[in-house]
């Protein structure tokens, strides 16, 4: 049994206004013009895949320049998300719950790594994780179940008997898809929409979870 967490949006409160910031003050230090056009077609990819996107799209044939470029935005959104982001509510609780109970936990994240251990570090969560799973590590991002499956085997538990906590859809679809259960935790603005239906359990807040509802979910 074991217990895996998203992280942006779930365990801190980055807003996906970050990601934009950071990629519209990266690309225009680079001469790049990044319209609402072009972002459609980026949305949901990871940042590397988004930087290799500019590269055929703007005609460079430089991967290292893409490549760069990414690491140039992950730079910044680091830099913005420790200035302006914060612990979601609930989080240090339940995480200090499950750990009392010896519940094995894990991330499992389309985030880039170097991201993911900055925040795990700067916030202090890391020593709860036996297990962090990012994007870096899959063939393909979320909505596909791959990071899911990783962090269950990391952590030596059949997916059915871990319990994915998540705050978006595509995160929801991952999770379900690795037969895992699922408990959603949308952002406000998102808490009536109908596809949150698949999750097992919906809550507005972390808050409102605890090692009961994780026993009770599992049937334990």
């Amino acid at each position: 049994m074991a217990a895996i967490f998203d992280m942006d949006g779930l365990l801190f409160d980055t807003d996906p206004h970050l990601w934009v910031e950071s990629m519209h003050e990266v690309a225009h230090d680079n001469g790049v013009a990044i319209t609402k056009e072009l972002l459609k077609y980026t949305k949901g990819l990871r940042i590397y895949e988004v930087t290799e996107f500019w590269n055929e799209r703007f005609g460079w044939k430089d991967s290292n320049k893409a490549r760069q470029l990414a690491e140039d935005v992950l730079d910044n959104i680091i830099a913005r998300t420790i200035a302006k982001g914060r612990i979601m509510p609930g989080v240090y609780p339940l995480l200090e719950e499950l750990k009392m109970n010896s519940v094995p936990m894990g991330v499992a994240t389309s985030s880039p790594a170097r991201m993911v251990k900055a925040l795990l570090q700067h916030f202090g969560l890391e020593h709860y994780f036996q297990s962090v799973n990012t994007a870096d590590n899959c063939v393909v991002g979320k909505p596909h179940p791959e990071v899911y499956l990783q962090c269950a085997a990391a952590l030596n538990t059949l997916p059915w008997r871990c319990v994915a906590f998540e705050d978006s859809i595509n995160g929801m679809v991952a999770a379900k898809a690795a037969r895992m259960l699922l408990v959603a935790v949308p952002e406000p603005q998102q808490f009536d929409n109908p596809k949150f239906g698949l999750a097992d359990l919906l809550i507005p807040s972390l808050e409102q979870f605890s090692f009961a509802d994780y026993v009770r979910l599992l049937d334990i």
